[in-house]
């Protein structure tokens, strides 16, 4: 006995001991795991079921949840909770001091629903809109009309307010009438010649109110582009928190969905002050499509003043204010008419979304069109929006709403969910949030509380077991993406004033929902794709940042924390502001290389239009071009310009690499950290890789690390590059370091297999967990789907967790290691080997090594299937059991229609096709 224990401590003494010398992974914190948007329906909460929640999502992996409150279940008004009331204080205090004991972090909506508002957004401080009317007169003619507003619904507001009258002749002179006009609205002006147009411009009131609002949330929408609204809207949280913030880690606030609000009550005055003119005489060109360049011009500078105004109102107001609470603060830009890059980087933590379904080539992933959004398909270059802000300003943390709709409601399996935040990972975003869990009472039947839009993680979910496959792999993964900081070479200028020049429309709001209109068509994107596939990386970079800009070691750097760039590269374009020229200049004066990719011709805006144009071209002729074969180049002070429609032309004469792996198909992302580099690779192709891939820094060692399950060796290195073998869907982390660690074994490459041993022998399946009922017990001579037996009813409507059960008399074990692959699998499983957890099947491909479990001799193999959740809500449909009961949305399907599941075909579940055990034999 004492010799056993004597041996049992000195193994424990190496495994922990050397666990420090031999681990590469970065510790994996609260930040690193998942966090998840939890819907509070109704605020109906309470200590018992709140402590019981976050206790279930912190032993599914999650790091902490980000409480929206919104619209209630019917049947349960009399335990809803308004907003912000004392007793919802209380609920919060004791969800982030159970939160703090699980170690899990607590973020909240600044407001229920979207977009941000409430009762104390009064009439003054709602979101606010032009109103126009226009009228005609002529000459000597009596004008017996009265100019007051006439839209039924906003002839009762209070704030309502003749802001602009302006009056243009055929020749299109104009006169200012705005004070000839009585407060009755009596036109005191006759025109002495002609015929004349009046435009009247009143300060309106779009009259959204919150959306999806919960008890004590609703109310208008805020007016984002007032000071004053933003702080009124901001003191009824301190009232409610006092001087403490009450655990809160950051403060959210939701994309920005306010519609028609085009105007604020001094944007006259605003313009004037930030645009140097009078916005008065040309207020035609702004109301009017007119594709004139004085339009396009006037627009423009609308378009940029109302960017300034939501940055410097809202966004930064809503910065400091969570400051003030010693919290964060978190915003997702998008959707608004501002610079999205500059209102990013005005806050602590900006967060993107992904809204839909994108098609990858991984073999067997499943994506059936019935299931997904048509017109939604998440793009890897609007993600970059915000972690580019992050990396160029030095924001350590890049959030993301993730799986939004992914698929329809019920049929979502976590193996869809894998290549979906790998594509978040691969924009550089590094701290994901999915979207979403509901809180349930405990007293709720199946399904439990829902949100109305997929994907569902709730505890309820058939699936939630396998739950903690996917999680700690993105654990794994957000640890290394949150370690050090982004490596990223190129900086692109987002030529943001090509859009604000198109004299189409009024307001331009940067929607994820209309990439296809602003963002694909555009030469900027083009770059983006091109050069991203080609292997480099880039970040975009505002004229804001770049007038911060300095160098450092002739690498141009916007922030001291914030990345550091080989190269800015200025794309195709019309309009380029000279204060952004004399700054890109500047630049290159200190030692800076930059890559034109054609001459810029025009300036924006309308103020001294012709003297600026003058400048621009003054600057740009200062530039002392020669022609070096498909390129003009110039040294200009220590840096280089170079001008070539052709980029990567550009980038290849400055000896700018490129990461040749893409060349493969494999897609990166690398991060940089003080001695070394790790980079996150991804196969998202259709082909198996085992060959050696090139990398641009491999240090003195590289260690492959696999974040699906940990594992990690050093690798086999050749004239730099580094051996990988990744089937289709699988991902890699690799670490080159100058650091060097002899306790760390080698990688395990596979260099044969031997024929596999296909478990063709009877199975017993069972049944344990879920509903409606648990089908009956049966032998299998064939393995096969629970679904296929359709003679019991109970397998066509059961969702939960079906056990196949086997024996495997294994003549001889000497291989290295045994694979167990599945040929298919509805939807992810659990296996079980000789009474010992091997691990969770859940992504592409369906395999996973169980050598160490097995013996020689007679072995007990048990898969625990879990299927979707589909079957069980089909039946519940067809049976009419009520179980969706909501006030406002209620729930809908994947296309907005009411939700109806009772024609559904039987999803299939369990084990189909063959499972393969393969011998496998490392190489030496």
């Amino acid at each position: 006995m004492k010799i056993k224990n004597i041996v049992k401590l000195s193994v424990l003494c190496f495994a922990f001991g050397n666990l420090s010398a031999q681990n590469p992974w970065p510790k994996t914190t609260e930040t690193a795991k998942p966090w998840t948007r939890w819907w509070w329906m109704g605020s109906a909460v309470d200590e018992k079921g709140l402590d019981k929640q976050l206790t279930t999502l912190s032993n599914a992996g999650f790091g902490g949840v980000e409480i929206v409150p919104i619209y209630g279940a019917k049947g349960f008004e009399s335990q809803y909770i308004n907003y912000l009331s004392p007793e919802w204080m209380k609920m919060l205090q004791f969800t982030t001091d159970k939160a703090k004991s699980l170690k899990m972090g607590v973020d909240m909506a600044v407001g229920t629903g979207w977009p941000i508002g409430g009762p104390q957004v009064d009439e003054q401080d709602a979101a606010t809109k032009m109103v126009v009317q226009t009228y005609t007169i002529q000459s000597n003619e009596k004008f017996s009309e009265r100019i007051v507003l006439k839209d039924e619904k906003q002839k009762n507001l209070k704030t309502i307010k003749l802001d602009i009258v302006t009056a243009y002749n055929e020749k299109n002179e104009a006169v200012i009438l705005t004070d000839k006009v009585s407060p009755d609205g009596t036109l005191n002006w006759k025109p002495t010649s002609g015929k004349w147009k009046i435009y009247a411009v009143f300060i309106g009131k779009t009259l959204q109110k919150v959306k999806r609002a919960a008890p004590g949330g609703d109310g208008y929408t805020l007016d984002h582009f007032s000071p004053d609204a933003t702080k009124d809207y901001l003191k009824t949280f301190d009232t409610a928190f006092g001087n403490s913030n009450y655990g809160v880690r950051s403060f959210f606030n939701d994309s920005y969905e306010v519609y028609n609000a085009d105007w604020t009550a001094d944007f006259k005055d605003e313009f004037k002050k930030r645009r140097g003119y009078d916005l008065a005489p040309y207020i035609k060109y702004l109301v009017e499509d007119n594709e004139s360049e004085i339009a396009g011009r006037i627009k423009s500078d609308y378009r940029e003043t109302m960017s300034e105004l939501i940055i410097d109102n809202f966004t930064e107001n809503f910065t400091n204010w969570a400051h003030s609470k010693n919290s964060k603060n978190t915003n997702q830009a998008h959707g608004s008419p501002g610079n999205l890059l500059d209102l990013y980087a005005a806050v602590d933590i900006p967060e993107s979304e992904t809204f839909g379904s994108t098609p990858f080539d991984v073999v067997g992933l499943k994506r059936d069109s019935a299931d997904i959004q048509k017109s939604d398909v998440p793009d890897i270059n609007m993600l970059k929006f915000s972690s580019s802000a992050a990396n160029v300003m030095g924001k350590k943390l890049i959030s993301n709403e993730t799986f939004t709709w992914l698929t329809e409601h019920f049929k979502t399996s976590w193996s869809q969910a894998k290549p979906e935040v790998e594509q978040v990972f691969l924009s550089g975003i590094n701290h994901v949030f999915y979207h979403g869990t509901t809180y349930t009472p405990a007293d709720v039947k199946f399904p439990g509380w829902l949100f109305y839009a997929s994907t569902n993680f709730v505890p309820e979910n058939s699936l939630w077991s396998h739950l903690t496959g996917l999680n700690s792999y993105v654990a794994r993964t957000q640890s290394v993406l949150q370690s050090g900081k982004s490596d990223n070479e190129l900086l692109i200028y987002w030529p943001i004033y090509d859009q604000w020049a198109n004299p189409k429309g009024k307001d331009v709001a940067f929607k994820i929902h209309n990439i296809e209109k602003w963002l694909q068509p555009t030469e900027f994107y083009k770059n983006l794709d091109k050069l991203g596939k080609s292997g480099y990386s880039l970040d975009m970079v505002s004229d804001k940042m770049i007038g911060k800009a300095k160098l450092d070691n002739q690498n141009i750097q916007v922030s001291k924390e914030g990345g550091s760039y080989q190269v800015l590269i200025i794309p195709q374009l019309d309009y380029l502001p000279e204060s952004t020229l004399k700054n890109i200049l500047n630049l290159a004066q200190n030692g800076a290389s930059i890559i034109f990719q054609n001459e810029p011709k025009n300036i924006p805006g309308f103020f001294e239009s012709e003297k600026r144009k003058s400048d621009l071209q003054a600057l740009w002729k200062s530039i002392p071009f020669q022609e070096n074969g498909n390129l003009k180049l110039a040294t200009f002070g220590k840096g280089k310009i170079i001008l070539s429609s052709d980029v990567k032309k550009g980038l290849e004469y400055l000896k700018i690499e490129r990461e040749k792996l893409t060349d493969t198909g494999l897609k990166f992302v690398r991060r940089q950290f003080d001695g070394g580099k790790f980079y996150y690779i991804v196969n998202h192709t259709s082909k198996e890789m085992n060959q050696n891939i090139p990398l641009n820094y491999i240090g003195k060692q590289v260690v492959l690390m696999n974040p699906e399950n940990g594992d990690f060796g050093i690798s086999e290195i050749q004239n730099n590059s580094v051996r990988i073998q990744l089937k289709s869907g699988e991902s890699l982390i690799i670490k080159a370091s100058e650091n060097t660690d002899s306790s760390i074994p080698k990688w395990k490459y596979v260099e044969k297999t031997e024929a596999p041993i296909i478990l063709n022998q009877n199975w017993q399946l069972t049944f344990k967990e879920g509903g409606p009922e648990l089908p009956k017990s049966r032998t299998l001579t064939k393995l096969q789907p629970w679904t296929n037996f359709t003679e019991e009813p109970s397998t066509q409507s059961f969702s939960g967790t079906g056990i196949y059960t086997t024996t495997l008399n294994l003549k001889k074990k000497n291989a290295d290691d045994y694979q167990l692959k599945f040929d298919k699998l509805y939807e992810s499983a659990k296996v079980i080997v000789n009474r010992q957890d091997a691990g969770i099947v859940w992504s592409n491909p369906f395999e996973i090594n169980v050598g160490k479990y097995l013996k020689k001799g007679k072995n007990t193999i048990q898969i625990e299937v879990s299927n979707l959740m589909a079957n069980r809500i089909s039946y519940m449909d067809q049976n009419k059991i009520q179980w969706r009961n909501y006030h406002e949305i209620n729930f809908v399907n994947i296309n907005y229609k009411p939700f109806d599941a009772s024609n559904w075909k039987v999803q299939p579940s369990g084990l189909d096709g063959e499972i393969q055990l393969i011998p496998v034999y490392f190489s030496k």
